[in-house]
């Protein structure tokens, strides 16, 4: 039986590559879907709704691919930390998260318009920043271009000036739950 076709429904050149070394051939066509900013839903029915919308807008037009979709938000407690407008934000996030524990949550779909299958999963970790002072946030964002990150902060970019400690799925923190997505991909008959 053939398999069908893979679609990455995000512009995220961090996705691209996870998948990429997960040795699947895939396409990437970036979802237009706009984004829902609820302070009526959790942290983690955020990120899987957005995911949801993301997934369904491209598997529309696409419905014999197997389309994936991944939102990922980042909280400090209840509070959400989206990408920050200026470094001068980024700068103010990283000393509001410095010394504390934050989760990282991935809200992700798999979609087979065709095959009437769809799936909505979610990953959170928990990450633990080092107490940090201004000169080593200023330092740290120095080597990053935070504006394009939730949390203003890139994990796998020099995350050990920043970061004390990880418990749950590194690659989540990345923007994609590997392991889970892997479990899933291969129930919907990829890999």
């Amino acid at each position: 039986m053939k398999q069908p076709p893979l679609i990455l429904a995000s512009g995220s050149p961090r996705r691209a590559q996870l998948l990429r070394e997960l040795e699947y051939v895939f396409k990437v066509i970036p979802s237009d879907a706009e984004e829902a900013d609820s302070s009526q839903l959790t942290a983690r029915e955020l990120a899987e709704l957005n995911a949801y919308r993301k997934t369904r807008a491209v598997a529309k037009k696409h419905p014999q691919a197997v389309v994936f979709g991944c939102d990922t938000v980042v909280y400090l407690g209840t509070k959400p930390m989206g990408k920050p407008a200026t470094r001068k934000a980024a700068h103010e996030m990283l000393s509001l998260l410095a010394g504390q524990t934050h989760q990282v949550v991935s809200g992700c779909c798999l979609m087979h318009l065709e095959n009437h299958r769809c799936e909505i999963f979610s990953e959170t970790t928990d990450v633990t920043f080092r107490r940090l002072n201004k000169a080593q946030i200023t330092r740290y964002l120095k080597k990053i271009n935070p504006l394009d990150k939730a949390g203003g902060y890139a994990i796998q970019e020099s995350g050990e000036m920043i970061i004390e400690s990880v418990y749950g799925s590194f690659t989540n923190v990345v923007g994609l739950p590997v392991e889970a997505l892997c479990r899933r991909l291969r129930a919907f008959g990829l890999g």
